[in-house]
């Protein structure tokens, strides 16, 4: 398997949540990734192979009308299991049906897996919603999250009730401040193992300082009783934390879509011109800076956008660095944060992980013991999205961080192959779960499609 540690595609490609077309690749040495004596273990498991996707009766048409091949783990078979448009966020329902949200549509889609190697039933099972995004469950109460508000549903045999709204007032577009203009508006969540709710707010766009000053404050991570209400905020400076998850201890988990364009902070010749390149925008750098995290949440957590930025680098500022991911610690955004007064980084707690600047990390959830097949083990599963405006483009792929001793470990590639070599795709996946049957399922929004992913 090609871990981010140890190099690979993950390290010569790299992104941002959007839906713009991938940029024309170009010529670039690949950065080289390294771990640190703290990182924790990564599964220990084989080398990717290739493997053809094979479409169910039913679900052959474009862009699964000609070949389509992933490299996955030896002996594991993927299936095109059903066509979704749109296909979004993931859960599963306490009668092992597979909802998948539809923001586009304004519904969610309900998949009844069938006998026998078919296709699954497939129905709306509810619609008029308002960008719906998060699913989430706690017993036989299915959590939905819209750009507007988080509503709960009774939820039994194929079929909702009782639809109440339980945090309502959240920004989108149609706020009044904000004119119609919001890049993030499409919201997460999850439920912690007291009923606590926990719902992401993304930032108005790209650098919009004043989110943290908002009410409810965007860019951040909201909590709310069980029974739901006004609610609070849990993290901030989370400029588009769409992945959410509670983990097996019941810790609160974010991956960040983290910003674009970012200014090299350094008084330092980077591009070897014999000048100083402080303040400069440059793609070299932009590539592979800031990293997006993936973070374990306490109350009160600042993530420091849009005043302070993940390091990857291990010499700082140097163009050849080295890069890690795994417990790095923050610098000041010199152009938001020029003096430091804005906020103290060195004073934010380190990153526990991340990836490559502009992966764009969607969906995220944990595969419980006893986890994933072979050697992966119980672990957190992230549908990586690609990059939209890095050059090289950072490919799409499914990523798995194992869960050993209480923390994740560095990200390690599951499934990847979405990206051709020109740049194009006909994949992006969007979220992996893990299914009752335990095989994994894969939503991809692009090419429609809901993926079967089972271990030989």
């Amino acid at each position: 398997m090609r871990a981010a540690v140890a190099g690979g595609l993950a390290l010569v490609l790299a992104a941002c949540s959007s839906d713009q077309p991938a940029a024309t690749p170009a010529e670039a040495a690949p950065r080289a990734t390294v771990p640190v004596s703290s990182a924790p273990a990564s599964a220990q498991v084989p080398a990717l192979v290739s493997t053809t996707v094979r479409p169910l009766a039913g679900t052959g048409s474009a862009p699964f009308d000609q070949s389509r091949s992933l490299q996955a783990p030896p002996g594991w078979t993927v299936t095109v299991w059903a066509r979704v448009p749109s296909a979004r966020l993931l859960a599963w329902t306490p009668d092992g049906r597979l909802l998948v949200s539809r923001p586009k549509s304004g519904d969610v889609v309900e998949l009844v897996p069938s006998p026998g190697d078919a296709a699954p039933a497939q129905r709306t099972l509810v619609s008029g919603l308002n960008q719906p995004h998060g699913l989430a469950f706690t017993g036989n109460t299915l959590y939905v999250a819209e750009s507007d508000q988080v509503d709960a549903f009774t939820y039994a045999a194929g079929a909702v009730s009782g639809k109440r709204v339980v945090i309502d007032n959240l920004p989108d577009a149609k706020s009044p401040d904000l004119g119609g203009a919001y890049a993030h508006a499409l919201k997460s969540v999850a439920i912690g193992k007291d009923g606590t709710l926990y719902v992401s707010v993304g930032s108005t766009g790209n650098v919009s300082a004043e989110d943290r000053d908002a009410t409810p404050e965007r860019a951040s991570i909201l909590r709310a009783p069980a029974s739901g209400g006004t609610p609070t905020v849990f993290a901030r400076g989370v400029r588009n934390g769409t992945g959410l998850a509670v983990d097996p201890d019941g810790a609160v988990w974010t991956a960040v879509n983290n910003r674009d364009n970012i200014e090299y902070p350094y008084d330092r010749d980077y591009d070897g011109d014999g000048d100083s390149d402080e303040g400069r925008v440059m793609q070299d750098y932009v590539n592979d800076h800031p990293f997006e995290p993936l973070a374990r949440l306490t109350q009160g957590r600042d993530l420091g956008w849009p005043y302070c930025n993940p390091e990857p680098d291990l010499e700082p500022g140097a163009k050849d660095s080295p890069l890690s991911y795994t417990r790095r610690p923050f610098v000041r955004d010199i152009q938001n944060n020029p003096g430091g007064t804005k906020l103290d980084c060195a004073a934010l707690p380190p990153v526990e992980q991340g990836m490559g600047a502009h992966s764009a990390p969607l969906g995220l959830s944990f595969a419980t013991a006893p986890g994933l097949a072979g050697e992966y083990g119980p672990g957190a599963l992230a549908g990586i999205h690609g990059s939209w405006n890095r050059n090289p483009p950072r490919p799409p792929e499914v990523s798995f961080f194992a869960w050993r001793d209480g923390t994740l470990g560095p990200q390690q590639t599951l499934l990847t192959g979405f990206q051709l070599e020109n740049g194009s795709r006909w994949g992006r996946p969007v979220m992996a779960v893990q299914g009752p049957d335990r095989a994994l399922y894969v939503s991809d929004d692009l090419a429609g499609a809901v993926y079967r992913v089972t271990a030989g």
